[in-house]
C-alpha cells in the first residue's frame, strides 16, 4: 500500500503543476498540504487524472490549533474507488483568510463547507450558499474553535407559562453549589475493591 501511494504522491508533485508543501504518509493514507489559493486547481486535477481519479468527496473537515499564526486546518477526505486509495488534502489558514471553494469540483462538497464555517468560522469564497447549517439564526461564535466556552453564550429553554422558547445569558450560579475537589478514587483512607492489586 506504501508503494502506490508514494508513486501517487510523486505523480502528484511532477504532474499537478501545483506546490506540495507538505508529504506525509501515515495510517496508510497519503495526506498532502497546499495553499489555500492552490485547493481547486490540485481538487481538479486529482479528480480527472487518469492515475488519480478521486471522484468521490467523503468529507471536510476542520481542526483548531490556536497558538499557530494560520490557526486552522481544512482536511478533505477523498475516496478514489478506480484505484482504491484514499487522500487526504489539507489547507492552512488563518481567521480572515477565505478558502475557494471545491463546490465547483465535487457539488457534493457544498455542505461541508457549510459544517465547518459554522461550527470552525472558516470562511468559503466562492460557495453558492455560505450560512450556518447545524446552529440556530442568530447563535454567537463557532462552537468547536477551542476558545469557544465549554457552556455557550445563549441558553435555550421552553417556557410553560410563555409557551414559546426563551433564549437566556447562560448564567451559573456558583453559589448554590457545593465543590468536591476530592475525587472517590483519591485520598480514601481504606482500599477500594480491585486496587489491593495494584501495589502488588
Amino acid at each position: 500500500m506504501s508503494e502506490a501511494l508514494d508513486e501517487l504522491a510523486a505523480h502528484i508533485k511532477a504532474n499537478s503543476n501545483v506546490a506540495i508543501l507538505r508529504r506525509e504518509l501515515a495510517y496508510g493514507e497519503l495526506s498532502l498540504t497546499v495553499a489555500p489559493a492552490d485547493i481547486v486547481k490540485l481538487s481538479r486535477f486529482v479528480r480527472d487524472d487518469a492515475k488519480c481519479q478521486f471522484v468521490s468527496i467523503i468529507d471536510i473537515s476542520g481542526a483548531d490549533y490556536p497558538q499557530r499564526q494560520d490557526r486552522f486546518d481544512v482536511v478533505y477526505h477523498l475516496l478514489s474507488p478506480k484505484q482504491n486509495l484514499r487522500l487526504r488534502l489539507r489547507v492552512q489558514v488563518d481567521e480572515e483568510t477565505m478558502v475557494p471553494s471545491v463546490t465547483s469540483v465535487w457539488p457534493g462538497a457544498d455542505w461541508f463547507e457549510r459544517e465547518t464555517y459554522d461550527l470552525y468560522g472558516v470562511l468559503f469564497s466562492g460557495h453558492p450558499d455560505l450560512r450556518r447549517i447545524l446552529t440556530d439564526y442568530g447563535f454567537e461564535g463557532h462552537p468547536l474553535r477551542k476558545d469557544f466556552p465549554l457552556t455557550g453564550f445563549v441558553e435555550v429553554r421552553y417556557d410553560d407559562e410563555a409557551k414559546r422558547v426563551i433564549y437566556e445569558p447562560v448564567e451559573l450560579k456558583q453559589e448554590l453549589r457545593s465543590f468536591d475537589f476530592l475525587s472517590p478514587w483519591e485520598g480514601t483512607d481504606y482500599v477500594l475493591p480491585g486496587d489491593e492489586k495494584v501495589k502488588q
